[in-house]
């Protein structure tokens, strides 16, 4: 596969076959994955790897929190408190598409709810990755973590594989952190689900739309 057709070909899958994945592919893509821009060379990612009955374990000590009417609050924000425009037009665009596609009315919020819970499931996926960084580590770092993971996407296209970086396991810093033993000094910064993509379901249906280049580049110097 060129790496044109991963780029292009990649996508956050929100739903997942049940074909497992062996750890040896897994181990595979975070070896080529590790050679990440990093500035300094700090490298400053850890990676926690689940399947089978630790990533159950996982799944249901959530689900049962949720079950209860119980929520975490995240370290960070995943999203400004005051969105502008276009990044809240973006935003909303394709949430609501993403509703449509699987027939949640605006205003169903249980329905939302339901489909949001997915996220701590894996969205069924056979793996589950944690990005976990030292607290030290400040906004240059999490540029190289985002270098990082996106090598693993690309890398899992690949191998015939899809992902869905999740940003939602940030609301569960505490759970997440107490269940993968990480230390007060380093923080969950986000998961990842990993598998084969499940090719019925709908809602893998999703293309969210890219600006044109004009309306984020600006070339200087060149004759053309």
């Amino acid at each position: 596969m060129q790496v044109e057709e991963a780029i292009r070909s990649r996508k956050s899958v929100r739903q997942f076959s049940s074909k497992p994945v062996d750890g040896q592919t897994v181990r595979d893509i975070l070896e080529i994955a590790k050679w990440a821009a990093s500035g300094g060379n700090l490298q400053p990612w850890k990676v926690k790897v689940l399947t089978g009955e630790p990533l159950s374990d996982l799944v249901r000590n959530v689900q049962g929190k949720l079950a209860k009417g119980q929520m975490e609050s995240p370290e960070y924000n995943v999203y400004p408190p005051e969105l502008k425009d276009p990044y809240r037009t973006r935003r909303r665009v394709v949430g609501q598409a993403l509703y449509d596609l699987i027939g949640v009315p605006r205003e169903d919020t249980p329905g939302k709810f339901r489909q949001l819970a997915k996220n701590f499931e894996f969205f069924g996926a056979p793996v589950g990755l944690f990005f976990v960084m030292d607290r030290q580590m400040e906004i240059g770092q999490y540029v190289d973590l985002g270098i990082f993971v996106q090598n693993i996407m690309l890398m899992a296209r690949e191998k015939g594989l899809h992902t869905c970086p999740q940003e939602a396991w940030a609301q569960w810093p505490k759970t997440t952190a107490e269940f993968l033993n990480v230390p007060d000094d380093e923080m969950v910064f986000c998961g990842m689900a990993l598998g084969y993509m499940d090719e019925e379901a709908i809602i893998n249906n999703l293309q969210s739309e890219r600006a044109y280049l004009e309306e984020f580049v600006e070339f200087h110097g060149f004759s053309d």
